[in-house]
């Protein structure tokens, strides 16, 4: 699904939409490399769909920086409750 609410349907749609978002300075950069390799590869030979879709948000999202949230953590201090201790 994208921004403007189409979807690519097809591997060939989904590389050509790479192409097109990705400047061509950037196309060397390792996390677009790796997506055009999985796209190839799910494309041409059968390979994992899934890891395609996982390289291409990795490459779209290249210059997102992932923070930590620690609120977001859940602590599991103490014992585990078992059911006997209902």
């Amino acid at each position: 699904m994208l921004d403007d609410g189409s979807k690519l349907l097809t591997l060939r749609e989904a590389i050509a939409h790479l192409g097109k978002i990705i400047s061509k300075s950037e196309h060397d950069i390792k996390e677009v490399q790796a997506a055009a390799h999985c796209l190839t590869q799910a494309a041409e030979h059968g390979g994992p769909v899934s890891f395609a879709r996982i390289g291409v948000t990795q490459a779209i999202n290249r210059h997102v920086e992932r923070v930590f949230d620690p609120s977001r953590k859940d602590h599991h201090w103490g014992r585990r409750k078992l059911k006997r201790d209902d």
